[in-house]
């Protein structure tokens, strides 16, 4: 199973003296160049693979300008440089076979925030959404919209002059930047903005390379005009890279940013940004209106937009139908009801909004009267989603969009690549007739959206990239497109940029791409930045612009996979580089390891890309990772002991096998299964993590703590009868310390001391057995419950078993325990997977057979819980997983005949974060519960813990659980547990506040038990 690493393409000994250079000139910052780091940052969300040599991530301009200046040593010209932002883009344009530049782990500091001025002053890394979350407290927002606000960075923005949503009121990001800080090659720092006519001519007579940039800038203004003025063309997307059409603007003001905003870095490092933010709109309703057709949706928006709204969004039924199937659906299902009679191909969602409620209203009073009065085009009805929390949740399912799309069933996904195209928009709805009839002549299907006010509509054909018939279809159809739109009056790359499609641009510019060439010769005379993206320098003449189908494309190395063996791990090859992983929010469960780390490695993305290289270098060494995996399950682990042994020594003494690396990714990985809900594509990392566990263990040893995770459901049982004696030794010094360098555990649990049958006896709690059951008649199971034990809550956290069982008497059922059994999550985490298979056919037999007797299992745990529904029903089958439901489900049914008792004070809510993320309405059910109660249950926005099960117990997880924890739980549990009542569900979130803040929470349960006991009493 070792995994050998390919032979290093296009690596030259420049690069590795560059990087020994670079460390020695005071380079700070972080350089990297193993496999695994340089896999994750070698796609994005194209169609595109391309290995980097290196990354490296400063810490501050001066690294930056270090890296600048070393590599304009003539020594070092054959170094290639490519700055990186999110990584999301859909172009490939931050993907590069040279150095990565990531200006996002360190350099994402809001630097100042001037609200009476309203302008903000922030590094490249800054994320947008993380930019508004700091603005909104004084009622500003940074506003241009797009899709991957929660992970594009401010710099990613700039450098593709990043527009979406509403940009027909609110501009593109080049509208609001208002100076720009740029290292050039050299290390000079150009910092740009409007200048007059007296500032300019100052900076033109500079002997530097700045200087040289003026002259060069000017004479293109001055000289060009004319043809700058026939050329681009007037679309609101005028998105064409150095945008020479905005240089002079005003009369003599002259503005530099107008080329570098939209350059894709291939003119230097933009590492901070001065830009100007607006008042957040009080009011706002978005009139979501439903079509039979897709395309009268597009031919409405020319008459809705004559009602001046601020903007148009337009989904197709393609997106909408995953869109229902996705954890987005739960929040909008209400704006969009179903008629099966007369089902919707196509919405437009139009939004007004200001700060006069009354206007706004009016605007929508006569929107509405447009639509019962125009008879253009039929529609099926419409809905409102009326304030802030309404529309966002909206416009969140729209977002989503692009991800979503990447998640259809088969082989054959929807591909970005002819995605982005703009025209004037009252052509549009022609354009998009023809680009379909395009498609359709090679019989594809694809999916759409956009922005129909704009002229701008994304779409996606869906091609099987692994089938190189279908792949090499890439080349005529963005031929037949880039004329399309040059026809209709538009451009082939509107919103997302030119990447690696740049091959269009000497067409498109005609006689005026010799001055593009100009600019870019101006500040990369060697071609080192980005190069063969926008122009090549006249200076470098072999410099070639890349070919769309020039560069290798992840389905040329994913179709090496063994078919068998990628559709066995197809979660992880239908990545789609999405990047909705790296989303920034703290108070986000989705991937806290990547939150933790700031390391591309430990995201879904990172670990997908890694283990499709993985399953690619398995093949190329004809190993069967599917033929091994059934031989692993048939054969003693002592067997190989040895063998195992020996790898393993081998490995300490540095053996070369990229499964090492992957090793490091998957066991980073805290198992949450955030990914599993939250990722548009459902990316399942635990799922492929548990499989690769298992392989790799089949060739390296197990450390120790392996051992005691798995086994742990087994001996707690017997170790639970000697409670306080366990607990003492637990508590010594001396096995603490063990635990800790040997098996690598820390902070272990201690055995609760609470009586169990006490408290069964009490309440009258009995062993369900199909002996006992089969004497109940129906009213008597109707009032029945059976308990399905967890060893977390039955061992370690008696009290609030002990509480469940309490509150279901107190609201009158006969309370049965399904006898004890390792349900076998830690097995799966682990990869212990032959044995997990044999503990869930042993339970589910068990529990169905209890089931039989119609009396609802329920669980307590949501992590153990919800294994039954999940990894149960994978391993066995969906109709052989016994159906276990939670607290909450099984009391939002029995909840109306609990007596009611006013309480005004709220309870503050911490979800579990595999609860809220895989099974998001079980969330809202305690607020429901809370709320026949006359109870007010507030359920608060938060991240994970940094506990997740065992993860917060490993002792090389410690300091970043620590990290996951302070990001999001520990300002909440300060904020909130002053009163009293903060609640969480999830046994592994109580015992990490109990850890890090020796704070005791309760179980939502508890709250409800302490009402119940008084009207009960």
């Amino acid at each position: 199973m070792i995994a050998r690493l390919p032979p290093p393409k296009n690596q030259s000994v420049s690069y590795n003296d560059f990087l020994k250079q670079l460390a020695k000139t005071g380079f700070r910052g972080d350089i990297v160049h193993s496999y695994g780091q340089r896999m994750a940052l070698a796609t994005d969300n194209s169609i595109y693979q391309r290995m980097p040599q290196a990354a490296v991530f400063p810490v501050d301009a001066q690294d930056v300008a270090i890296l600048a200046t070393l590599a304009a040593d003539p020594k070092h010209r054959s170094v290639v440089l490519t700055p990186r932002g999110g990584g999301t883009g859909t172009n490939g344009q931050s993907l590069t076979d040279g150095i990565v530049v990531d200006l996002s782990r360190h350099m994402n500091t809001i630097l100042e925030i001037n609200a009476e001025e309203r302008w903000v002053r922030v590094q490249s890394g800054v994320v947008k959404d993380q930019l508004n979350a700091a603005l909104k407290p004084y009622g500003l927002f940074f506003a241009p919209e797009l899709s991957t606000s929660n992970r594009a960075t401010i710099g990613g923005m700039i450098n593709t002059d990043a527009s979406g949503q509403g940009s027909c009121t609110y501009g593109k990001t080049r509208d609001h930047v208002l100076e720009l800080s740029t290292v050039l090659l050299g290390g000079e720092l150009l910092r740009s903005g409007v200048l007059e006519q007296g500032a300019l001519e100052q900076e033109t007579a500079r002997p530097d390379r700045i200087g040289e940039v003026y002259r060069c800038a000017v004479d293109i203004a001055d000289n060009q005009a004319d043809l700058i003025e026939h050329t681009f063309p007037k679309l609101n997307r005028c998105l064409t890279g150095y945008d020479l059409a905005h240089l002079r603007e005003r009369g003599d003001l002259f503005n530099l940013n107008s080329v570098l905003c939209g350059s894709e870095g291939s003119l230097g490092f933009i590492i901070e940004a001065k830009l100007n933010v607006l008042p957040i709109p009080k009011y706002s309703i978005l009139v979501n209106v439903r079509y039979a057709s897709f395309m009268n949706a597009l031919r409405d928006a020319k008459a809705l937009m004559l009602l001046k709204p601020l903007s148009i969004e337009t989904v197709d039924s393609k997106v909408l139908m995953l869109a229902m199937k996705d954890i987005v659906w739960h929040g909008v299902a209400e704006y969009f009801p179903a008629d099966p009679d007369k089902p919707t191909s196509g919405i437009n969602l139009i939004e007004f909004s200001g700060d006069d409620e009354a206007a706004v209203q009016q605007s929508v009073h006569d929107f509405v009267l447009h639509l019962q009065s125009d008879t253009s085009v039929v529609r099926l009805g419409h809905t409102f989603a009326i304030g802030a929390d309404a529309v966002k949740r909206v416009y969140a399912m729209r977002k989503r969009a692009v991800g979503l799309l990447g998640n259809v069933t088969g082989e054959a996904r929807p591909q970005p690549f002819v995605e982005d195209t703009a025209v004037p928009p009252e052509n549009l709805a022609d354009f998009i007739q023809e680009f379909r009839a395009l498609l359709d002549g090679y019989e594809l299907q694809y999916g759409m959206f956009g922005h129909v006010d704009a002229g701008v509509l994304h779409v996606r054909p869906i091609l099987d990239m692994k089938d190189p018939v279908q792949a090499a279809l890439i080349r005529p159809i963005s031929d037949a497109v880039a004329a399309l739109t040059q026809k209709h009056g538009g451009l082939l790359w509107g919103e997302h940029g030119k990447g690696l499609r740049s091959q269009y641009v000497p067409d498109y510019f005609g006689d005026l791409y010799p001055a593009l060439q100009d600019l870019k010769a101006a500040f990369d005379p060697y071609n080192q930045l980005n190069p063969g993206k926008i122009a090549t320098p006249k200076t470098v003449p072999e410099a070639r612009l890349t070919q769309v189908d020039g560069i290798e494309l992840r389905g040329d190395l994913d179709r090496t996979i063994d078919e068998r063996v990628w559709r066995s791990f197809d979660t992880a090859v239908h990545c789609n580089g999405n990047g909705a992983c790296y989303n920034f929010d703290p108070d986000d469960a989705m991937c806290p390891s990547w939150k933790g780390t700031r390391d591309r490695v430990h995201s879904p993305k990172g670990r997908a890309s890694l283990i499709r290289e993985w399953l690619r270098l398995q093949g190329q060494q004809d190993i069967d990772v599917l033929a091994t995996s059934d031989h692993i399950r048939s054969i003693s682990n002592v067997a190989s002991l040895a063998k195992r042994a020996v790898n393993t020594v081998a490995q300490k003494m540095g053996q070369q096998d990229f499964s090492h690396e992957v090793y490091e990714a998957m066991a980073g990985c805290l198992a949450c299964k955030s990914c599993a809900g939250q990722c548009p594509v459902k990316v399942n990392v635990p799922e492929f993590r548990s499989r690769f566990l298992e392989l790799y263990h089949s060739r390296y040893l197990r450390p120790l703590k392996d051992y005691l995770i798995g086994s742990l459901e087994y001996t707690i049982p017997y170790i639970a009868r000697f409670p306080r004696l366990y607990n003492f030794v637990m508590g010594s010094r001396p096995v603490r310390f063990v635990l800790e360098h040997v098996a690598g555990m820390v902070d272990s649990p201690l055995l609760s001391i609470t009586d169990f049958d006490a408290v069964c006896l009490r309440w009258n709690v009995q062993i369900a057995t199909p002996e006992l059951l089969s004497t109940l008649g129906k009213q008597q199971r109707a009032r029945s419950v059976i308990i399905v034990q967890d060893a977390f809550t039955r061992y370690f956290e008696t009290p609030v078993l002990s509480d469940w069982i309490e509150l279901i008497a107190r609201l009158g059922y006969q309370i049965y325990l399904a006898p004890f059994a390792p349900n076998g999550k830690p097995l799966q985490v682990q990869g212990f997977i032959s044995t997990f298979e044999k503990a869930a056919h042993f339970n589910s037999d068990a529990l169905s057979q209890l089931q039989g007797y119609e009396i609802a299992l329920v669980g307590l745990d949501p992590a153990m819980t919800l294994v039954y529904r999940q990894e149960y029903a994978k391993t066995l089958g969906s109709s052989k997983a016994p159906t276990v439901l939670l607290p909450q489900e099984w009391l939002s049914s029995t909840v109306q005949q609990i007596p009611s008792a006013k309480d005004a004070a709220p309870y503050y809510f911490l979800p579990h974060c595999t609860e809220k993320t895989n099974e998001p309405s079980s969330i809202g059910l305690w607020q429901q519960i809370y709320e026949r109660m006359g109870l007010n249950l507030q359920i608060q926005p938060s991240g994970c813990c940094g506990m997740s099960g065992t993860y917060g117990h490993e002792a090389k997880n410690v300091d970043t659980s620590e990290v996951i924890y302070k990001q999001s739980w520990a300002p909440l549990v300060t904020k909130f547990n002053a009163s009293g009542r903060l609640l969480a569900d999830g046994y592994s979130c109580r015992s990490q506040v109990k850890r890090q803040d020796g704070v005791t929470v309760l179980h939502p349960l508890q709250a409800l038990l302490s009402v119940v006991r008084k009207t009960t009493a």
